[in-house]
């Protein structure tokens, strides 16, 4: 079974794969060390900057009077995509595990652009508040910010799927590339790819060629899906409830993250917070009541199933006619992730079948019921995630 746990040698990404493979946790993949070598290019690089002094601010910058100098810019960075289940985690894993970089920061892109609106808006409030003009560009200041925090940048699951993001990317990723930031990112799509279809998409372009300017575009394909190979040593329905299925979901969950406990993440649709309990890159994990207990809709679900391609759930009960709203939502939940081919696994009370027997609705239901059964089955769980 494929690891993406990271085996620290303190020599970079292609020393600690050749860890991983003398212990037995990897096979070879042509295509995997093809993209490692070119992370490896990057950390070298990224030591021999470490490995020159600072240059030390002036005595003016020293009493506040100056700016400090700015630091020295880092190499370039790589635009990592492929389909899912190839190990892009893995080797972005064995990169950052450790990059030589005081200040570094690995994180989900959806997050991050979360945090940079939250920051403009924040800064806009600021400026009100202190009754000053509109800034002409707020995102330059924010930019210049965050490179301030981070000198490395690691981004897994690279995707653009609003506007508002869309509209701000070009600039936002202009400052920091004349920052000197060095950008690593993971993605399900190829560049011309990104925002597909999205509105206004022809103000997106001139961040796609910029980013083909300024980042190696890498593709990690090959035929073998490292996901399916961990889907199958698990089943993925899991029935009666108890301590062994629970137990037998968190070892799923831990087995397709790489060995990730996850953590919660706030995803954003239509002005809405989704949130998500536990999530690590692809793979997402929720109790039945979570989702199905709030007033959640379409949307939301639907963008869950863009974000992960792999649904965890626990504890789905037998429901009855005093759970309509319940089975109702649990429907809607099934499908946007048929829809989006997301693989679902899932501990329940009883079989498919006798989840929603009695109640309004549940002659409908019986549609679900047959689509939970497909995607049990191996066609279903090998069909390409559709983000």
């Amino acid at each position: 079974m494929e690891s993406t746990a990271p085996s620290i040698t303190g020599k970079g990404p292609v020393a600690n794969l050749a860890a991983l493979r003398a212990a037995g946790e990897i096979h070879a993949d042509p295509a995997q060390e093809r993209v490692v070598q070119r992370l490896q290019a990057v950390h070298d690089q990224l030591a021999a900057l470490a490995n020159h002094a600072a240059p030390k601010p002036g005595l003016l910058a020293r009493l506040g009077l100056a700016s400090a100098p700015k630091p020295p810019a880092g190499p370039h960075g790589l635009y990592i995509w492929g389909p899912v289940g190839r190990g892009k985690s893995m080797v972005m894993d064995l990169f950052f595990a450790d990059a030589p970089v005081a200040k570094k920061r690995r994180v989900h892109f959806h997050e991050f652009m979360l945090e940079v609106q939250e920051r403009l808006h924040r800064r806009r409030e600021e400026l009100a508040a202190k009754g000053a003009p509109p800034e002409a560009d707020t995102i330059v200041p924010i930019a210049r910010q965050i490179a301030t925090e981070a000198r490395l940048l690691c981004f897994d699951e690279f995707q653009v799927t609003n506007i508002a993001d869309a509209m701000i990317l070009a600039r936002l990723f202009e400052t920091l590339f004349d920052e000197g930031i060095t950008i690593i990112a993971t993605s399900n799509r190829t560049p011309d790819d990104l925002y597909k279809n999205g509105l206004q998409r022809e103000r997106f372009i001139p961040f796609i060629e910029l980013v083909k300017q300024r980042l190696e575009v890498l593709e990690l394909g090959g035929d073998h899906d490292y996901r399916m190979d961990r889907l199958r040593n698990f089943d993925v329905y899991l029935t009666p409830l108890g301590a062994w299925a629970t137990s037998k979901l968190d070892e799923a969950f831990r087995a397709l993250s790489g060995g990730s406990d996850g953590a919660p993440r706030i995803l954003r649709t239509q002005g809405r917070d989704v949130e998500i309990p536990r999530a690590a890159p692809g793979v997402a994990m929720a109790h039945f009541l979570d989702w199905c207990a709030r007033p959640m809709g379409a949307a939301d679900f639907l963008c869950i199933a863009e974000h992960f391609h792999t649904v965890i759930m626990a504890e789905i009960p037998k429901m009855g006619p005093d759970s309509k709203d319940k089975a109702v939502r649990f429907v809607t939940m099934i499908d946007a992730f048929y829809e989006k081919k997301v693989k679902f696994l899932c501990s329940a009370a009883t079989a498919p079948v006798g989840l929603y027997v009695e109640g309004d609705g549940a002659f409908e239901f019986e549609r679900t019921v047959s689509r939970l059964m497909e995607m049990q089955s191996p066609e279903y769980l090998a069909l390409e995630h559709i983000a």
